[in-house]
């Protein structure tokens, strides 16, 4: 039976990604679009690529008539998705995007990014939406969290490695590049093609948020505390993130285990060892790769991970979440290969 969904946030790069992958997904309608700086538009005046789809006119939340909708995407910057989600009738499931939900410590949440969490009630029933490692949750659940995209490609390099204790929880370093979409499609000096082009740069120092995300799931996973070293850096690309992580163990041990955890994933894939990953692999994809290479100094290995940002980094796990949450096959709409070159 075909479901009805809504984007919240329609006009943003991951709602234009929820929208490509959603328009040829077999058991999944769009009832709705929602962007209310551009309400009123058709889609073909926000996004020319995609005037090929017969789609509703964007509208504001409050037009949307929600007795059909059985679920919606939010996709709204941070900060401004807790109000909203907490307005939805209690029908409606949701996935949300942002990082609204994603902490499950509401003063940890009012930490890292300085507001006072505005909807308590639903952060108890919200379920952290990484998809391999919560299935079984996400597909009761009435509220998912998506991950952010950095958070994610981290998560898959690292947390079968603490889970099966094959590494040192206290020598684990993150080293990403990301491409500029990771940050959203609002004017940005610094995001201009001048500014971003013919360089790579670090950026969110000296601890940009999403440290936040691996301090709780690698210390769930390591059942003690875990303090990673995260920095990510910004690459003149539109899509992709690719993690260089740092780490003290053995290299057969350590791609024994990654090969143990997703030999059933369909869409993780575990290269040979010795193989690296690149982004351009997976671009426009719902699939990550990743791969174990030995270092030089024994016990000391490097561990590879990549994904496209928009697609499995946030709205491809979203969909991939909302089949698990609407009981239908959770590879419905996701299975495209990657756009090479």
């Amino acid at each position: 039976m075909t479901k009805t969904v809504a984007i919240i946030g329609a006009s943003g790069y991951t709602g234009a990604e929820l929208i490509r992958l959603l328009a040829t997904h077999p058991d999944l309608r769009i009832g709705a679009l929602c962007a209310n700086a551009k309400a009123g538009r058709r889609i073909a005046q926000v996004f020319p690529h995609l005037r090929h789809l017969d789609l509703p006119a964007l509208v504001t939340v409050e037009e949307v008539d929600w007795s059909g909708i059985d679920l919606a995407f939010a996709a709204l910057p941070h900060g401004t998705s807790q109000e909203i989600v907490a307005s939805l009738p209690e029908h409606v499931k949701c996935i949300d995007l942002s990082a609204g939900f994603r902490l499950r410590d509401p003063a940890v949440y009012e930490k890292w990014y300085g507001d006072a969490h505005r909807a308590l009630h639903l952060q108890e029933r919200a379920v952290y939406g990484l998809s391999e490692f919560y299935r079984e949750q996400i597909s009761a659940a009435h509220l998912v969290a998506g991950t952010g995209c950095n958070a994610a490609t981290g998560m898959y390099a690292i947390l079968p490695l603490l889970s099966a204790g094959v590494i040192d929880p206290d020598e684990i370093i993150l080293d990403m590049i990301c491409g500029v979409s990771g940050a959203g499609r609002a004017a940005k000096e610094g995001m201009l093609h001048s500014e971003v082009s013919e360089g790579t740069h670090p950026y969110g120092l000296p601890v940009h948020r999403h440290t936040s995300e691996f301090d709780q799931e690698f210390s769930k996973a390591a059942g003690r505390k875990v303090e990673a070293i995260f920095t990510p850096h910004l690459m003149p690309a539109n899509r992709g993130i690719l993690c260089t992580a740092h780490v003290r163990g053995d290299a057969d041990a350590i791609h024994a285990a990654m090969v143990a955890r997703y030999k059933d994933e369909p869409f993780v894939v575990v290269l040979p060892q010795g193989e690296a990953p690149a982004t351009r692999h997976v671009r426009g994809s719902n699939f990550v790769h990743i791969g174990v290479v030995a270092d030089r100094r024994p016990g000391r290995v490097r561990v590879f991970s990549t994904l496209d940002n928009l697609a499995k980094g946030s709205s491809g796990q979203a969909v991939q979440n909302a089949n698990l949450m609407l009981g239908l096959e959770e590879t419905s709409g996701l299975t495209m290969a990657p756009v090479f070159p």
